[in-house]
């Protein structure tokens, strides 16, 4: 175009825009309108085909965006599965560092039991925190553990010590409360808790739990896991493992225990307390029903086996009296340490008691208390029988154990009264006089105390055998001043009595306090012909393997009562038998020799008797001290005494007591003497007396003879507090 100057003309941009397009003014409007946008368009170079883009529709679009939804929450699940593996992880981590090293972790050992058996073998008790010795799985028959298995966790032999099934069931049944009721845990959860962990509900604890249930099943075999359970697992009454709950609930061992009896051990650990068949029979044996029930659907029991279990459930034993055997076993517990010191697995004492003797002694005791305790206002006894050589074959601590565990045979310390009585006329014997000596039953008094005999009345000359039978106070006192009261109480030491004796006028009607042990142990010398002896229990101790770690070997005090002082003694005291105080209690075609006793008020009543066998006595009174209706020696003592003796003796041979022939029969008759103490040497021949004795036998202290022996010390250091 050409311009003014005959040039063509250039057009210069011009971004004015109408002002009628944009309301009246010129400013520039640079929004694009629809025609504006770029459309697809063929090209003239291969592109001429093609179509425009087709719009997509809303069904599309919402498609779309479901997808892109569910792909953001599938990565969002992915991200916190991880995050939750990881927080795991971490959680386990932590409490595993609470945890031992895994290198250093071990089954902590199971303290010790003391198994303690009578003189056959039997069991009498068990002592120590667990109740009863460790079984192995080979001892119990097949249906014993297999109860705990279907009751406790069927899956036992599956799963990995921690089962996800058996906690899914579990709370399926928990929420339903229909079938038969399981827990969560494993059996090998239960164990990793009662080895290592406290009883606390957290979940802390079952974390740890669940990582001690892994390491148990990594380094135990199933069936030495099961061992461990059946164990270590408790059972109430302090029974803890099944040897123990065995013993104490059907007085029998594990390996012993029917299908029945079983399936309610099995049923019981769920709630001890609250099973347990001495407190709640009808829930213990529900609950075996529901044992037997799974044990039957598993296949662990044949169904005619099972319906035989149901006919005829499982019962408590009962127990056997009032427990007698425990006074005996808390005497090996006071005396055990002396023999073995320290232990750190079971071990097995044998003792030297006779259960049948211990079972026959009880009763006669109970049976007296039941029938005329309340009579005669005696509440309490005690009864302790031995071989001459000092073995306790039976010994009673009192009338009911689970009453009263207080030990009165070898802890009660009580007047023995006319019991002590021998020890008085065998320290008149031992200088010179004989049963025939004569002496005044006439009153007497000591510086202001005038003892009395117990008929109030008094026969004037009579012989020290009469005396004795008839327990004479008056010619008692007339001895005991003219031997001296520290002879009498050094007589009676030498014999084994270790209680403190007061050397006073007194002492020869026995004002001195001794226990019943005691006692009878000192009249064991007269049983045996003259040897002390220092009453015990334990004959050996073993480990659980069988290893020996104590035996008795002979001991005692040696000589302590010349053989021709014996003779007299027991010629004196077989007269209370024959005319005397022991009449009643006389045993049929038995030899027998033995003295009665009853403290001042009726305290105390005694009988202490002996064959050349046996040694027994027996104590009756009240705790607290208060005075019987009249209970004497010769009444419910000496009746219980004839009872057990008539019982231990039968289908023995009778045998003639030592030195019962030389003085049994009565001497010539002596000349009275005047009252007072009688002179030894010729004054004492003219008067009609023999010859004085040399004195107590030389060889009764531990320096002549062999004496006693260091379990002998130890005993009497631990029974009375005083060494020999």
């Amino acid at each position: 175009m050409a311009n003014g100057r005959g040039r063509s003309s250039r057009n210069e941009p011009n971004f004015d825009v109408p002002e009628g397009r944009i309301g009246g003014g010129s400013k520039l409007d640079l929004r694009l309108s629809r025609e504006d946008r770029a459309v697809s368009r063929p090209t003239d170079k291969g592109e001429r085909g093609m179509k425009a883009a087709p719009r997509r529709s809303p069904a599309v679009k919402k498609g779309r965006r479901r997808r892109s939804f569910l792909g953001r929450l599938v990565y969002a699940g992915v991200v916190l599965g991880l995050w939750c593996v990881i927080g795991l992880a971490g959680l386990i981590a932590y409490h595993a560092s609470q945890l031992p090293p895994i290198d250093q972790l071990a089954v902590p050992k199971r303290p010790p039991n003391i198994a303690i058996l009578a003189s056959d073998g039997s069991l009498l008790a068990n002592r120590g925190e667990t109740g009863g010795r460790v079984v192995s799985i080979k001892e119990l028959p097949p249906y014993l553990p297999r109860a705990f298995v279907a009751i406790e966790d069927r899956r036992f032999y599956s799963h990995f010590g921690v089962d996800p099934v058996g906690i899914a069931r579990a709370a399926a049944q928990n929420i339903t409360r229909r079938g038969v009721s399981q827990g969560g845990s494993t059996l090998t959860q239960q164990l990793a808790k009662n080895l290592f962990l406290t009883p606390e509900r957290s979940a802390s604890r079952k974390i740890q739990e669940a990582i001690l249930a892994l390491w148990l099943e990594h380094t135990y075999s199933k069936d030495g896991i099961l061992e461990l359970y059946l164990n270590r697992v408790y059972f109430g009454a302090g029974a803890y493992g099944v040897e123990a709950a065995a013993q104490r609930y059907f007085g029998k061992p594990a390996k012993a225990v029917t299908l029945a009896e079983a399936a309610m051990l099995g049923g019981l650990v769920q709630a001890p307390s609250r099973l347990a068949p001495n407190r709640n029979l009808p829930a213990a044996q529900a609950r075996a029903a529901q044992v037997l029930a799974a044990m039957e659907e598993l296949g662990f029991a044949k169904p005619a086996d099972v319906k035989a279990a149901l006919a005829n459930p499982a019962k408590p034993a009962r127990s056997g009296g009032g427990g007698s055997a425990n006074y005996v076993a808390d005497l090996v517990m006071d005396v055990l340490d002396d023999y073995v010191p320290k232990f750190e697995s079971d071990i097995i004492v044998q003792t030297t008691v006779d259960t049948a003797l211990q079972v026959a002694a009880e009763k006669a005791l109970v049976d007296e208390l039941n029938l005329k305790g309340g009579r005669y206002n005696v509440a309490q006894g005690a009864v302790v029988s031995m071989k001459p050589d000092g073995a306790i074959r039976a010994l009673i601590g009192g009338r009911d154990y689970a009453h009263s565990q207080f030990n009165r045979a070898t802890t009660a310390k009580r007047q023995p009264g006319s019991a002590f009585k021998p020890f008085v006329y065998l320290a008149a014997v031992e200088r010179g006089l004989t049963p025939e000596s004569v002496r005044d039953d006439a009153p007497i008094s000591i510086k202001g105390w005038s003892p009395e005999n117990y008929s109030r009345d008094y026969r004037g000359a009579v012989t020290l055998r009469e005396a004795l039978a008839l327990s004479l106070n008056t010619i008692a006192v007339r001895l005991g001043q003219e031997v001296g009261p520290k002879t009498v109480v050094q007589t009676a030491q030498r014999l084994g009595i270790s209680s403190a004796l007061q050397a006073n006028g007194s002492i020869a009607l026995g004002t001195s306090e001794v226990t019943p042990l005691e006692l009878v142990g000192a009249y064991a010398a007269f049983a045996n012909g003259g040897s002390g002896v220092i009453p015990y229990v334990v004959a050996s101790v073993k480990g659980g393997d069988g290893k020996l770690l104590y035996k008795r070997n002979e001991g005692g005090l040696g000589r302590v009562v010349d053989a021709n002082a014996v003779s007299m003694m027991n010629a004196m005291m077989h007269e209370t038998f024959v005319s005397g105080t022991a009449k009643k209690a006389e045993v049929p075609g038995w030899d027998l020799a033995g003295k009665t006793g009853t403290s001042q008020d009726f305290r105390d009543a005694w009988f202490i008797g002996f064959s050349s066998t046996l040694v027994t006595g027996v104590w009756l009174g009240n705790d607290d001290g208060e005075p019987t209706k009249k209970v004497s020696g010769g009444n419910l003592p000496g009746e219980i005494w004839k009872t057990f003796m008539t019982t231990a003796l039968k289908g023995q041979t009778p045998t003639m007591l030592p030195g019962a022939g030389r003085w049994r029969q009565r001497g010539p008759a002596e000349a009275p003497a005047v009252t007072g103490s009688t002179p030894g040497g010729l004054l004492g021949t003219l008067l009609g007396e023999p010859q004085p004795a040399p004195g107590p036998p030389k060889v009764a202290t531990s320096q002549r003879g062999r004496g006693p022996s260091q379990d002998d010390r130890n005993f009497l250091e631990k029974l009375f507090g005083v060494g020999e």
